[in-house]
């Protein structure tokens, strides 16, 4: 799963919260997976794909670049 933008990567919707997704979780297309903060509008972002979540590439809080890998999913 990629960035669809450039921006600072979220695993949970707010500190208090549980991450949206961890390794094992099964996806589809309409998985939330993450928060991206760009120009603070918190854009949520979802799988796109079919899978279980096998790495998170990104650690929590850090920025992340426009098409950077952040989920690593197997079928």
């Amino acid at each position: 799963i990629k960035s669809p933008m450039i921006g600072t990567f979220y695993r949970a919707p707010s500190p208090e919260s549980a991450n949206y997704v961890e390794i094992g979780t099964e996806v589809n297309a309409e998985t939330v997976v993450c928060i991206i903060e760009a120009m603070k509008v918190m854009n949520e972002i979802k799988a796109e794909a079919r899978g279980t979540i096998a790495r998170v590439l990104v650690e929590d809080g850090k920025p992340v670049q426009y098409g950077q890998p952040l989920f690593e999913l197997k079928a």
